[in-house]
C-alpha cells in the first residue's frame, strides 16, 4: 500500500501542472481512499470507466480527460456527473486527472511516446501554448512515403487513420500532438515538417493542410491519447509497489 497524497503530489511534481494552463482542474479531483493499493488509468473520465475501475477493485484512477471541462464558473452537476461521482463516492476511488501537461512531458507524456514509436529519436519543441509547448517536430528514422508513414501510424497507433492535405511524396519530418490539435497544421508546415499527426481533426484542417503543402494525419483523439496514461500507471506501480492495470474503453474518434 502507498500514501495516496504521496503518489498525488509525485504526479504533481513530475508533469509539473502548475506551468501549463489548461481548461480543467488538474491533479486530484476526487478524494477517495487514503491507502492505494491498486492503480487504474484510462483516458477519458466516464460512468463506464468508473464503474471498471470499481470491479477491478482500483484505490486510484488517473485519467487524461478528467471531469468539469471548461473555463469559467463551474456549471451546476447534471444527474450523469452524479452517477459518476456516487459511483467514486460508493467505492472511494481517487480521481486523478492531467491533461495538458502530460501531452507535453518529455519522457511520459503522449507527444514524446508517439515520436519514440513513429521513429522520431531527435525532435525539438513545437506547438506552442501559452508560456510552453506541447508536442514535437523532428526528422524521421529514415525517410518515407507517406503511404508507409501512413502504415506504421497504423501498426503503432491505431488503425484507420484520416489523411489530409497535399504534401510531398517523400517524408523526412513530421511534427506531433495528440487530441485534438489540428490548428497547428500551418505552425508545422512552418516548422519544415512534410507531415502533421494529430488525433482529432476540425473541418478547416483539410484545408489548412491543403494550402500548406503537408499532409496531416488524424489517428484518433482516443488512440493517441492512450500512452501517457499508460506510462504514468507503470512509473506509479514502480516507484510505490502498487498493482496498476490500463482500462481500455476504445473510441472511434
Amino acid at each position: 500500500m502507498a500514501e495516496r497524497n504521496q503518489i498525488v503530489s509525485f504526479l504533481n511534481e513530475l508533469l509539473d501542472i502548475g506551468a501549463y494552463p489548461d481548461g480543467m482542474p488538474v491533479g486530484m479531483q476526487v478524494p477517495g481512499a487514503a491507502q492505494v493499493g491498486r492503480v487504474a488509468t484510462g483516458v477519458s473520465a466516464s460512468l463506464e470507466l468508473f464503474q471498471r475501475a470499481a470491479q477491478e477493485g482500483a484505490d486510484m484512477l488517473i485519467v487524461h480527460h478528467g471531469l468539469f471541462f471548461g473555463s469559467g464558473p463551474r456549471p451546476p452537476l447534471s444527474e450523469r456527473d452524479r452517477d459518476r461521482l456516487k459511483t467514486l463516492f460508493d467505492h472511494d476511488i481517487t480521481l486523478a486527472g492531467y491533461h495538458l501537461a502530460l501531452d507535453a512531458h518529455p519522457q511520459v507524456g503522449n507527444n514524446a511516446i508517439i515520436c519514440d514509436r513513429l521513429g522520431v529519436p531527435e525532435r525539438e519543441p513545437f506547438g506552442v501554448h501559452g508560456p510552453h509547448t506541447l508536442g514535437f517536430v523532428g526528422a524521421l528514422d529514415r525517410p518515407l512515403s507517406i503511404a508507409q508513414l501512413v502504415e506504421r501510424v497504423e501498426q503503432q497507433i491505431g488503425p484507420g487513420p484520416l489523411v489530409l492535405g497535399r504534401g510531398p511524396d517523400s517524408i523526412e519530418r513530421v511534427a506531433v500532438i495528440s487530441g485534438g490539435a489540428s490548428q497547428y497544421v500551418a505552425a508545422a508546415a512552418a516548422a519544415g515538417a512534410q507531415c502533421f499527426i494529430t488525433g482529432e481533426p476540425n473541418e478547416q484542417a483539410k484545408w489548412a493542410a491543403d494550402e500548406a503543402g503537408v499532409h496531416c494525419i488524424a489517428a484518433g483523439h482516443y488512440a493517441t491519447e492512450v500512452f501517457g496514461v499508460q506510462a504514468l500507471g507503470a512509473l506509479v506501480a514502480e516507484r510505490f509497489s502498487v498493482e496498476h492495470g490500463f482500462i481500455d474503453i476504445p473510441n472511434p474518434v
